[in-house]
């Protein structure tokens, strides 16, 4: 057999093996068109995904400028025409462009026509929300007590042993009845722990030294400083909003604006991680549905794994293994494969792979890495296919109806039928204003907690000190001295209505993944 006629066998084989290693049975998510070679794209060999595999999660890496940002619009727009909600956190306000319909273009037209695609223009229903309300959206927050310690102390940057000692403070204040709502009433706890009065208190926490005490709060200040403070309190997001359909049957695309925090990656990519234990705690077990209850899109996945603890790291493969039988499925989005540790890309079922580069020694070792990941590969070179990769190109494979990867294939995608650039200001406050959530999560709940509890209590000890000064000096005297009234304080604490009502309030929170407190 001659070169050439080797290379048209082997050509023939990958178009045969995508014919039959694409075919889906039930609601599909079009990818693209198989492609040869750079010039040759086969539009009767398209590349697809079973919507219905997606809790078992899935992978989109590449080099920054690849296309992956094009690659979610258009994942998430077939998502919501099949009814499955979306979540997306928008690092740069691209995907706001899903609220409006595509702009029509010489280039779209070609693409559409080279891959067989029916591109029409068409806008997508979309609820915009805002870290803290830093942004367009509605405002986005989280109580502390809540988020947990685990989370928390990864926003701060604690090491473990402040990591475990954080987890004392909650322990203690749970146990006092003094409810974390934002940053505040957490530094409050720690400032009485470290106070005259809180030393017995910090004392029976046995593993929380003083100093240790001192460095969180010093570190919490620091957070506070930067304007964290903005995303811890209430009204925290109820979880159930990002699972809603629009009127037409389409599912509601939430998008996370957070241009306002990308100087603090550790807190918007904690934050998302805490949006999926609250996910997990809330939603019933559903086991394999025919669709997604929620796809997750997780962008710029490395900052939440750098530097972390290997508790949370147990934590998050944790979390990504069990939160598939809740129905959720999660996409992974970062620059290499390898950013991610093997506990959770092992539990990644499908790769969309963009553009590679190989211009250092790591990213060599990154590239060989990464090929070795893949299944079998039908391409000569599959290293050379993943740095030739143009816009818009990608490698990919998915799980298919019975759960086994599907061939890998060279793939010309799909363009984006919404507008492939922010929405306008306007637009996006128009969206904002007509949601009918805007009311609840616009104003600011400042109702009593830990701070307002432990500032009454300072204030009725020192009035207590000041009314035991005027009392008059009393001689001795041989009888025993009369049993002292209670304090109106004392008898309802000791009354067992109070008591019914700590015990109740106490089984109201439950920690569970990432020690994140939920309510029953």
């Amino acid at each position: 057999m001659t070169d050439a006629a080797g290379a048209q066998q082997r050509a023939d084989d990958l178009v045969e093996q995508a014919r039959a290693g694409y075919v889906v049975a039930g609601a599909a998510m079009e990818l693209g068109a198989l492609m040869l070679d750079a010039d040759t794209v086969v539009a009767d060999a398209p590349v697809r995904a079973p919507i219905g595999m997606l809790n078992r999660h899935a992978l989109v890496t590449g080099a920054t400028g690849t296309g992956k940002t094009k690659t979610l619009q258009q994942m998430a727009e077939q998502l919501s025409t099949a009814g499955v909600p979306v979540f997306a956190a928008d690092m740069k306000g691209d995907l706001s462009g899903l609220l409006a319909p595509g702009a029509e273009s010489e280039k779209v037209r070609a693409r559409a026509q080279q891959i067989g695609q029916d591109w029409q223009p068409t806008g997508y229903p979309v609820e915009l929300y805002a870290l803290g309300g830093r942004g367009i959206g509605l405002p986005v927050r989280a109580t502390v007590t809540s988020f947990g310690p685990l989370l928390l102390s990864k926003v701060l940057g604690l090491n473990r042993t402040q990591e475990s000692s954080l987890g004392l403070v909650f322990h203690y204040a749970d146990s006092a009845g003094l409810p974390l709502l934002d940053l505040s009433d957490l530094r409050a706890v720690l400032t009485h722990l470290l106070s005259d009065d809180g030393k017995a208190a910090l004392k029976g926490l046995g593993g929380l030294s003083s100093a240790t005490a001192g460095v969180i709060l010093r570190s919490l200040i620091t957070l506070e400083d930067q304007g964290a403070d903005e995303f811890f309190g209430e009204p925290e997001l109820d979880t159930a909003d990002l699972l809603r359909r629009a009127d037409d049957g389409r599912g509601v695309v939430s998008l996370l604006e957070l241009p306002g925090v990308q100087d603090r990656p550790a807190l918007f990519s904690t934050f998302l991680m805490w949006l999926l234990a609250d996910l997990y705690g809330d939603l019933p077990e559903v086991g394999d549905a025919d669709l997604p209850s929620l796809v997750f899109f997780f962008d710029e996945a490395h900052l939440l794994f750098a530097d972390a603890s290997d508790a949370f790291l147990d934590q998050v493969a944790q979390t990504v293994r069990l939160i598939r039988s809740k129905g959720v499925g999660i996409v992974f989005v970062t620059q290499n494969p390898t950013d991610l540790p093997d506990e959770v890309l092992g539990q990644l079922g499908s790769r969309i792979q963009h553009a590679m580069r190989a211009h250092t020694p790591a990213d060599a070792k990154a590239l060989k890495a990464t090929v070795n990941t893949f299944p079998y590969s039908g391409y000569d070179d599959l290293g050379r296919v993943l740095t030739g990769l143009g816009i818009g190109e990608a490698v990919v494979t998915m799980m298919d109806d019975r759960g086994a990867p599907t061939p890998v294939a060279w793939t010309k995608l799909r363009a984006p039928q919404s507008l492939m650039a922010p929405a306008t200001p306007d637009a996006m406050r128009a969206v904002v204003a007509a949601s009918p959530r805007n009311a609840v999560y616009t104003e600011v709940i400042d109702r009593e907690s830990a701070r307002e509890k432990l500032a009454a209590k300072v204030e009725q000890g020192a009035a207590t000190q000041e009314a035991e000064r005027h009392v008059p000096a009393q001689k001795p005297s041989s009888q025993a001295p009369p049993k002292q009234e209670q304090s109106t304080v004392e008898k309802v604490v000791g009354s067992k209505v109070f008591q019914d009502a700590a015990r109740t309030a106490a089984r109201e929170i439950v920690r569970g993944i990432f020690g994140a407190a939920r309510r029953r």
